[in-house]
């Protein structure tokens, strides 16, 4: 997949071959973010538009903008099933 960054937000790209440009949308948030560029340099900074945009609207309103999605899955497991995990013996001798 391939990603851009901007102010801790992260897009997905793609190129759309019948229109000929890059479309990109923000990942990790409820609203949707879209933004297009015919060049990497174009598309870079509709991303960044769009990003500063949606925050300023967010200010705006009065609402608290999302913050972006980590990625991270936290589980908590009974120590019984923790103590059958099987144990990553760390480098450098520990």
């Amino acid at each position: 997949m391939n990603t851009m960054t901007h102010g801790g937000h992260t897009a997905r790209i793609e190129f759309d071959e019948r229109d000929g440009i890059f479309a990109g949308r923000v990942l990790g948030l409820r609203s949707i973010i879209s933004f297009h560029g015919e060049t990497v340099a174009e598309l870079r900074r509709e991303f960044a538009v769009a990003v500063d945009d949606y925050l300023r609207d967010c200010n705006e309103q009065g609402l608290a903008p999302e913050k972006p999605a980590s990625g991270r899955l936290l589980l908590r497991v009974s120590p019984e099933v923790l103590s059958r995990a099987p144990r990553r013996r760390l480098r450098g001798g520990a």
